[in-house]
């Protein structure tokens, strides 16, 4: 059975985050996330997590930049410092990383360089730290116009070439469903590589029954390949927080 975790940023979003926690530990849940980490009450988030016994799946390294903009490449390593420091406090494993949008009038290999060696720099603090960087791929059509890294097989060769254990995939069913399907397919060519899972319906980015994915086989398929990470659920419900998580738990019998 794939282990779940509870976005909250997508629940509950007039609560505290703290109490956001606590509702998702009365669901019925063992596990959560959530995204940038700065503007954050973070002491009450630990005490959410102690009292709760929740295990964080994974939060954004929050750096202010994109891994595409030219520069900044010590700012990107400084914030992987601080985001390790924070996970230790929290006892998480996994940090998102995104790439950020195209460069106007700049080639992709231009780019991919880049990208490449501040990841480089950014995975080797996160290797030391015992840590594994999870870098995303979005759907450029319909929620992050403009994102660079769409593919799963962009990702995949980005990560071959850092060759760390400090950074993997975040594969994203929503938005990889939207950009290019094959999703049995590339968690099996990719499974050595990735480090986090996310979901969400298609089309709306709301509830996963009933969607065009197929969440019971995905689920299924997910548990048959011996993918030991956690499966995030980062979706908008529309049924109300309690009543959609109950749901979605119903796809792993």
């Amino acid at each position: 059975m794939p282990k779940l975790s509870v976005c909250i940023e997508m629940f509950w979003t007039d609560l505290p985050f703290d109490e956001r926690i606590r509702r998702v530990a009365a669901a019925g849940y063992s596990a959560y996330e959530f995204w940038g980490w700065r503007a954050k009450d973070l002491d009450a988030i630990r005490a959410a997590t102690a009292e709760t016994g929740l295990a964080v799946a994974g939060f954004a390294i929050d750096p202010g930049f994109a891994l595409t903009a030219p520069g900044g490449e010590e700012g990107m390593t400084k914030a992987a410092v601080e985001a390790a420091g924070v996970a230790h406090s929290l006892n998480c494993k996994s940090l998102i990383v995104t790439t950020g949008n195209e460069i106007a009038g700049e080639s992709y290999e231009i780019t991919r360089r880049r990208v490449v060696r501040k990841l480089k720099a950014m995975s080797a603090v996160a290797a030391d730290e015992g840590l594994r960087i999870c870098l995303e791929p979005l759907n450029p059509f319909v929620d992050h116009k403009h994102y660079w890294l769409t593919t799963m097989a962009q990702a995949g060769d980005i990560v071959e070439e850092v060759d760390s254990t400090g950074l993997g995939i975040l594969y994203d069913l929503y938005h990889q469903q939207i950009t290019e399907g094959k999703l049995i397919n590339n968690l099996h060519r990719h499974l050595h590589q990735i480090g986090h899972i996310h979901t969400a319906g298609v089309p709306g980015r709301h509830e996963l029954l009933g969607s065009e994915n197929d969440y019971a086989a995905l689920f299924r398929a997910i548990d048959a390949s011996g993918y030991d990470g956690y499966v995030g659920l980062e979706f908008r419900p529309t049924i109300g927080e309690e009543a959609a998580l109950a749901q979605t738990l119903t796809l792993l019998t």
